[in-house]
């Protein structure tokens, strides 16, 4: 029931196209949606209704205050809205996560001299994408064979002091120095766009004479090998199978089942279908059209790349939204489809059938998950008596050495996940150069439990270590006041369990999904620990070492350390890289270049005189 405070706000907000954020009592953002009208949409939420989805009704529970902002058009609303949910990441927000990250092949025309490799990621940078490819084989098969007969560049910068190994290997012509020409350069870049555009060009004519003149001369393994090189090359080119119809098209396809969902894309290009992506919801009673109208405007925010034509599955309020949108983004118009007959038909069929392959393979994968997960939080809140199901859970460890660089880790498990945003990372003051584990860990308690109470509080606290870590800690935490919160301790030695009020120690089967768990989240307090505590000694190592060079001073320490982050990054810079960062002169760019190259004996005397 919504309090009378929120219903007076909602009364009152504008009539206006906006979005709306709603936050729960920890002031987090839980959703954000997109409104024609914020006062009729957001009372849609507040108002009493028994039909109303699971989801929403779950989310309402939670929500305790609602934030709009105010946009002229509805476009500018739909916008916000993907900027807000990729920035927040809110809980009931539909999350897609496809199944596989397909490669593609980046040429980066927007360079003076294009490289071509293979890359996860798009970009709007520019450059062109091919792809995505399945088999990822035969991408590193033809990116190897192409750099044998195009010799292109594979460096990041242009600014070297000297041609690289690559050059005199003579898989580069260095351009860095002018060896070649742009136009022949070009032509290079030219031919291999034309090869993943599936166009004929002379090195396929050139791998096919070779393998009938390796026939003839009866070299048997020579010919095989450029007989597969082909045919990686016409796995690129060719791909699955033919569209009736040229062009580049999108086709979506849905699937349902139960909790679990999944939207499969397919790539028609140039009238080729080059592939597909399955991305998988956690349905919580949304339509297919809520899903489908979710994913559109997430995946086409981030995307490269935006066809001439979407085919979709089924109609939508928002179709002639996203039409203007993506003509928007794409600079021409783009045609939103929802097929009634044909080959079209047909492809939205297909995509409806490889989703709902995908989804049954998937449910079978996430319920062993959740059975590992969620089993193994039921059955530790079992063996231990706890008063809850350990929803939340933080851990702690120490990391230091012999006292120097102390620093703690707070890891917290959701539902038996990480839940990395929420990790914490503390340096300690009390304890810097005195190695005392026990004063180490009243610090932390007292700065978690007594200062950060706007945190949400968990519903096991773990601590590592055994008996005497656990017996350390529990006075600290409940004099702050957290008293109904269970704390238990992992000794390391034969995994024992110790919990407050128990004398003996709970000793769980090293097969158990429930020790497996504490296992997990104990040894990611460490890691997490040990690499800030390695982070801050090679900071202090680095300080030290610059100290002895001549010209370098805190502040110039101190942007060397911001600029590189770590000694081997500095080591690996050239004279004009050092000389680059802030407060740095060619001078000391190169002294310090030059001790980094010395012997062994040439720096230790430095240091010491």
């Amino acid at each position: 029931m919504a309090s009378e405070e929120l219903l007076e706000k909602v009364s009152h907000l504008p009539t206006t196209p906006g979005v709306y954020l709603w936050r729960d009592q920890y002031n987090r953002i839980i959703y954000v949606g997109k409104a024609v009208n914020l006062r009729n949409r957001v009372r849609s939420y507040v108002r009493q209704d028994a039909n109303r989805a699971p989801k929403v009704a779950a989310m309402m529970k939670r929500a305790v205050d609602v934030e709009t902002i105010q946009t002229k058009t509805e476009m500018e609303a739909l916008i916000l809205e993907n900027t807000l949910i990729k920035e927040h990441h809110p809980k009931y927000n539909i999350r897609l996560r496809d199944d596989k990250t397909y490669p593609y092949v980046k040429v980066s025309v927007q360079e003076e001299y294009p490289r071509v490799y293979m890359t996860r990621r798009l970009e709007r940078d520019g450059a062109k994408y091919f792809g995505p490819f399945t088999d990822v084989t035969a991408v590193h098969v033809v990116l190897k064979l192409l750099r044998q007969y195009y010799p292109l560049r594979t460096c990041k910068s242009m600014k070297v002091e000297r041609p690289c190994l690559q050059y005199h290997m003579h898989y580069c012509e260095a351009p860095c120095f002018n060896k070649v020409s742009k136009e022949a350069y070009g032509k290079y870049v030219d031919d291999i766009i034309q090869l993943f555009e599936g166009k004929p060009i002379p090195l396929l004519k050139e791998l096919k004479e070779k393998m009938e003149l390796a026939s003839e001369e009866l070299r048997f393994e020579d010919a095989v090998r450029y007989r597969d090189q082909l045919k990686h090359i016409e796995k690129l080119q060719e791909k699955q199978r033919m569209v009736t119809q040229r062009g580049d098209l999108d086709v979506l396809g849905i699937a349902v089942d139960g909790q679990l969902a999944c939207v499969q894309l397919l790539f028609i290009r140039n009238g080729r279908l080059l592939g597909r992506e399955n991305y998988f919801v956690q349905n919580e009673g949304d339509t297919e059209e809520v899903i489908m109208t979710e994913f559109i405007k997430q995946y086409y925010c981030g995307t490269s790349f935006i066809p001439k034509e979407l085919l979709l599955p089924l109609e939508s309020d928002e179709q002639v939204l996203f039409g203007e949108w993506l003509s928007t983004l794409k600079g021409q118009q783009v045609d939103i489809v929802v097929p009634q007959r044909g080959y079209k038909k047909d492809m939205i069929k297909m995509a409806h059938e490889n989703a709902a392959a995908f989804l049954e393979e998937r449910r079978r994968q996430w319920q062993h998950q959740l059975d590992k997960t969620g089993g193994a939080v039921k059955k530790l809140a079992e063996v231990l008596d706890l008063p809850r199901l350990p929803e939340r859970m933080e851990c702690f460890d120490i990391s230091h050495t012999q006292g120097s660089e102390t620093v703690a880790s707070m890891v917290v498990f959701e539902g038996g996940k990480p839940a990395k945003k929420e990790y914490r990372r503390f340096k300690l003051k009390t304890t810097q150069g005195k190695p005392d584990d026990f004063k180490s860990m009243a610090e932390i308690m007292e700065r978690r439990y007594g200062k950060e109470t706007e945190w949400p509080m968990p519903d096991l606290i773990i601590i590592d270590g055994g008996k005497g870590q656990l017996n350390a800690a529990l006075p600290l935490i409940r004099s702050v006041g957290v008293t109904d919160v269970p704390v238990i301790s992992l000794a390391k030695r034969i995994e024992e369990v110790f919990v407050e009020g128990q004398s003996e120690s709970i000793i769980l089967s090293h097969h158990s999904p429930e020790l497996q768990l504490l296992q997990q989240i104990r040894d990611e307090a460490h890691r997490f620990a040990i690499t800030y505590h390695r982070k801050l000694r090679g900071k202090r190592n680095l300080e030290s070492i610059l100290d002895h060079i001549e010209g370098i001073g805190p502040k110039r320490r101190k942007a060397l350390w911001n600029h590189f982050n770590s000694l081997e990054a500095m080591k690996k810079a050239s004279i004009e890289e050092l000389a680059e960062v802030d407060s740095m002169n060619y001078k000391t760019a190169e002294t310090l270049y030059n001790f980094f190259r010395m012997s062994k004996v040439e720096k230790q005397d430095l240091i010491n005189s």
